[in-house]
Parts: structure tokens; C-alpha cells; sequence
């Protein structure tokens, strides 16, 4: 979604990942594409290290809301366009 600064796009966002069931919203600003599709992580509690979910992962099925996508280092947007050309690939029969 494109448009001039101060029409709601960000909120339009927000929206769109609140009604979905599968919905994430997340800021192109401080993401990379490796932390939108997945991330290594410490436990608390055991202090094992585990795999977590990024914002692509976690709205599997659903709507994935990246907010100032521009905003990302091109390598970073580059990924994320593979990423969904290969889900888009998986989905078609």
C-alpha cells in the first residue's frame, strides 16, 4: 500500500492485522528478513537455545502487516519477495 504521509496507512495496518485471525503487524524500521521469518532465542528459564517464529511465520495462512517496508535494507526486501514467490508456489495446485 503507497500514499502520501498522514492518511491512516499505518492504522488502515493495524486494523487489517487486528481483525484477521491469523493477522501480524510488525515495522520495517527495526526488522530484517532473517527476524521476520525466524530468530534464535534463550530461554528464560532453562537457558537452552530454541527457535521462534517470526512475523511471516507466525500469519501463516494469513495477513502479514509490514508497516514502512522502505524503510528495510534491500537485501532484507529481497528476501521477504522469495519468501512469499515460494509460499505463493506451494499454494497453487
Amino acid at each position: 500500500m503507497q500514499g502520501d504521509p498522514g492518511v491512516a496507512k499505518s492504522q488502515l495496518l493495524k486494523y487489517i492485522s487486528g481483525v484477521s485471525p491469523r493477522g501480524v503487524y510488525t515495522t520495517g524500521k527495526g526488522s530484517s528478513g532473517v527476524g521476520l521469518t525466524a530468530a534464535v532465542v534463550r530461554d528464560a528459564a532453562s537457558g537452552e537455545m530454541m527457535l521462534e517464529g517470526g512475523a511471516m511465520v507466525l500469519a501463516d495462512r494469513g495477513v502479514a502487516c509490514i508497516d514502512e517496508f522502505d524503510k528495510m535494507r534491500e537485501d532484507d526486501r529481497t528476501a521477504i519477495h522469495e519468501v512469499s514467490f515460494l509460499y505463493q508456489e506451494q499454494l497453487t495446485p
